[in-house]
């Protein structure tokens, strides 16, 4: 028998020597299930928050479902946004490291800027994503992820803040500023939303991170969740034994001794009449547990004035009319939470804003009945 091996034992034996030298995959590099369902309900609590402020910015209806989590290589991504797309890379400078990327359309993107500008966001063409519309779309976003931080920091109990967003539209074909930062990172998270706003816009936003970062986010959520360890009781220390006191010596019988016998007045005697006694005043209108409700928010309204007009009269309002109230100039405004006046107070101004410095207030335990 030849021991000279042939051409296909030499190719197998190579096959085998290098399918067993490939690396093991790291899972630090990947999320496991726990970890993606962990970063959806992170994305939902912080891009609900998100869509509250974007509302505010563009006056109108704006909603932002439930995330999809998933990861993506370059070549994946490359493959997902073959048409040009605006990207907006957020960093982060307090409380968390590192960045993530913001995508949309060009025609998500140019419907906002032309709503931040005051525009009615219909028939925007994409191609003219200027530089002010670029700049429009880069204050949206960045109420947006300041809104999101700001959920963040809630969540996880410390402060957590942003730098300003960076903008530009790319195309992931090509090489250009955001991509080539995307390329540092071997394995991405993508997270997508589903996006509406108003009528104008159901698409897609995507936010894409690092597996790292999102990692990060889910040890921050576990270590805010986790309850505190609780340090073991101190063993008491062992009673000491009981030790009978001596007993003492028993008195000698003594004979009782009678007083004297003597003459008693007599005194006239009535029943004791004292003041009725009163709990201390207490508020048991105001619950003990209300420091549970501080940091929930109300909506402070100041009061100029009011007045009525017909239809007539307000259909006949144009620029430069005048409304006459039916205050005073002077008189005190009233100050409202949750449309229930609480106080009166005089108009100030603070710098370049107004304000109110109270004069008159109700009290607290009425108050409460209005919060």
């Amino acid at each position: 028998m030849s021991e000279m091996l042939s051409q296909d034992e030499i190719d197998a034996l190579l096959r085998g020597t290098s399918e067993s030298s490939k690396p093991e995959a790291n899972p630090e590099e990947h999320l496991d299930s726990m970890e993606s369902d962990a970063l959806g309900e992170i994305g939902n609590i912080s891009f609900g928050n998100s869509a509250t402020a974007l509302s505010t910015l563009l006056q109108q209806k704006v909603e932002i479902t439930t995330p999809i989590v998933s990861e993506v290589t370059i070549d994946a991504l490359r493959e997902r946004y073959p048409t040009p797309h605006v990207a907006l890379r957020v960093g982060y400078t307090e409380g968390l490291k590192g960045e993530n990327v913001l995508v949309l359309t060009r025609e998500d993107a140019a419907i906002i800027s032309d709503l931040m500008l005051g525009g009615t966001g219909i028939g925007v063409d994409p191609e003219g994503l200027d530089e002010i519309r670029l700049s429009a779309v880069q204050e949206a976003m960045n109420q947006m992820m300041g809104a999101a931080a700001t959920s963040l920091s809630t969540v996880f109990s410390k402060k957590i803040d942003i730098s300003p967003p960076l903008v530009e539209v790319f195309d992931a074909t090509k090489n250009q500023t955001i991509i080539d930062r995307l390329e540092l990172w071997e394995t991405m998270v993508l997270i997508e939303f589903n996006l509406k706003v108003g009528t104008l816009i159901d698409s897609k936003i995507v936010q894409i991170a690092p597996v790292q970062f999102g990692k990060q986010l889910v040890n921050e959520l576990m270590a805010a969740t986790s309850p505190a360890p609780v340090a073991p009781a101190p063993a008491a220390a062992p009673a000491a034994p009981k030790q009978e006191a001596p007993k003492a010596p028993a008195p000698a019988a003594q004979q009782p001794v009678r007083p004297a016998a003597k003459s008693v007045p007599e005194v006239a005697v009535s029943q004791a009449e004292f003041m009725p006694l009163h709990a201390p005043a207490t508020n048991d209108s105001i619950p003990a547990n209300l420091g549970l409700l501080y940091d929930v928010p109300l909506n402070v309204t100041v009061e100029l004035g009011r007045t009525k007009r017909s239809v007539r009269e307000v259909l006949e309002l144009s620029q430069g009319s005048i409304i006459e109230l039916d205050k005073l100039a002077g008189e005190p405004v009233d100050i409202y939470v949750n449309q229930q006046r609480i106080a009166r107070g005089e108009v100030v101004v603070i710098e370049e804003n107004f304000g109110v410095r109270v004069t008159e207030i109700i009290q607290p335990h009425e108050r409460i009945g209005i919060v």
